[in-house]
């Protein structure tokens, strides 16, 4: 999901034009969002490897150190992880408004971030899983707010150089998420992972350096914390987490006491959460009765766009778990006679989301000269039938390689590229749509109930791992497949029903 942008605020600033054009303030968000999506990527790149290493489920011939695990617990405990990353994009942006102020908030996820990174660098278990707790956290923090600050850079939403400036925001996340495999995962998968891991640790320790250095050419307005808490809120605040946290601790307590206590105790109440959460946040907003009918009918139609969204995230980011172990395990490891380590495929979204970006921005304006561009519902169910696609593509490699045939690289590069298209078909488009059916009361809400479209569809696969379901047999493969087809083929049949609903919104 590397192309995936948050909108940002309206502000004013002093600073020169000295970065391609743009305030001086945009190099310093360009430079920290990259080293952050190094740090992230790179990390993200081993995960799953670095679990089932040791274990019966790695590659023949792999080196060892890792926590041995089977391939069903390590692409839940990914999905897993990669959702709590969106999930907590909410409660990030809700500390920038009400808390710390956007630049404070993301100097603090810099710090959480690079601690987490620094934590998965020491051997043990018991590190791992306060390192992946600290990245998702920190990772919330910062998504939320750093875009925000690029806002605060123009002059309002009608500065020419607005777009421009998200444009080249655009590209570092694109670059650091590029670069990040051939460094940290070349590393950690072919040297040592915790090496690897502290490489991330230090791709972020650059960013944040160069945050705290470039911090006085910055909007004000960054430091500013637009609605802050009262006394009487902060202390109720208080309470009630402190109140989870004790009841949270005393239940875990009980449990380790019993000898009952297993990884599933742990990642099944937080896969649950990720699939509840969702749901309840759409339902308040639907239910809430200050809503006019107008909003009431655009929100229904959103329910359609955020479940067709979900299940495409649940196919979309097995490319780090369920394609990473093929790549790995089945896959050949040489190119034109060079090596291609496993890690080196995750580098393949983000690069063909750079090559093809203006491609496909050139299409749609090409089209809407002719009056024939998609809308909104059908480049949606473009997204999904293409997104299906990709994974009925997997099936023949994977039945390929059934009798322990090494496949060739291109089948995954083929399918990777099949996901991007789609990506871009669906994901800008999502962005866009969020922020225009969006009620006037959750206007600076929506963008996270966006992503939490992204935790269902990862909480689901997660769930479909820890009930048993081998997510790496061509049957299942299938199955997600045709849902995705379905539902691609579904929203589009119903695409006058859902346009009714959205009414104005194209």
């Amino acid at each position: 999901m590397a192309s995936s942008l948050t909108t940002a605020s309206t502000g004013t600033t002093g600073s020169e034009k000295t970065f391609f054009g743009h305030p001086r303030g945009l190099a310093t968000l360009f430079m920290t969002e990259m080293w952050e999506r190094f740090s992230y990527y790179g990390m993200r790149a081993l995960l799953v490897l670095y679990l089932v290493s040791g274990g019966a489920d790695a590659a023949t011939g792999s080196q060892g150190g890792g926590l041995a695990m089977t391939a069903a617990t390590a692409t839940a405990i990914y999905s897993v992880y990669v959702s709590m990353v969106y999930l907590m994009a909410m409660p990030g942006g809700w500390f920038g408004d009400r808390v710390w102020g956007a630049r404070k908030t993301v100097t603090i996820a810099g710090f959480v971030i690079m601690a987490g990174h620094a934590s998965l660098a020491i051997p043990g278990q018991a590190m791992f899983f306060v390192g992946l707790a600290l990245v998702a956290a920190g990772s919330g923090l910062l998504k939320a707010n750093i875009s925000t600050m690029v806002g605060h850079l123009y002059d309002g939403p009608d500065d020419p150089r607005r777009d421009g400036g998200f444009t080249l925001f655009y590209v570092g996340i694109n670059l650091g998420a590029f670069v990040a495999p051939f460094v940290v995962g070349t590393v950690g998968e072919k040297v040592n992972w915790h090496l690897g891991f502290a490489l991330a640790a230090l791709g972020m320790g650059l960013g944040l350096v160069q945050f705290l250095i470039g911090t006085r050419n910055l909007s004000p307005k960054s430091n500013i914390v637009p609605n802050p808490l009262s006394q009487a809120e902060r202390k109720g605040i208080l309470v009630k987490a402190a109140l989870i946290f004790a009841l949270a601790a005393a239940f875990y307590g009980v449990v380790i006491a019993l000898g009952v206590y297993t990884l599933n105790w742990a990642l099944v109440p937080i896969t649950l959460a990720g699939l509840i959460i969702p749901v309840a946040v759409l339902v308040r907003i639907k239910r809430d009765k200050d809503l006019d009918r107008t909003e009431q009918s655009k929100m229904t139609g959103y329910i359609w766009f955020f479940v067709a969204a979900a299940v495409f995230w649940m196919i979309y980011d097995q490319g780090g778990s369920t394609l990473s172990l093929f790549a790995d395990d089945k896959t050949a490891d040489t190119v034109f006679g060079f090596g291609f380590p496993a890690t080196w495929y995750q580098s393949l979204n983000p690069l063909f989301v750079m090559a093809l970006a203006p491609v496909f921005a050139w299409l749609w304006l090409w089209l809407a000269r002719k009056n024939q561009e998609p809308n909104t519902i059908v480049k949606f169910a473009m997204g999904l039938v293409l997104v299906g696609a990709s994974f009925f593509v997997f099936i023949v490699p994977m039945n390929m390689a059934g009798d322990g045939t090494k496949v060739s690289p291109m089948w995954l590069v083929t399918i990777y590229m099949i996901q991007t298209i789609g990506e871009l078909c669906l994901s800008p488009v999502g962005l866009s749509v969020t922020t225009k059916m969006a009620p006037q009361k959750y206007a600076s809400q929506m963008m996270g109930v966006w992503f939490l479209a992204v935790t269902a569809g990862d909480c689901t696969t997660g769930l479909l791992s820890l009930a048993g379901v081998d997510l790496n047999g061509t049957g299942i493969i299938a199955m997600q497949a045709a849902l995705a087809v379905l539902a691609g083929f579904a929203i589009y049949m119903y695409r006058k029903k859902v346009q009714g609903l959205m009414g104005s919104v194209h």
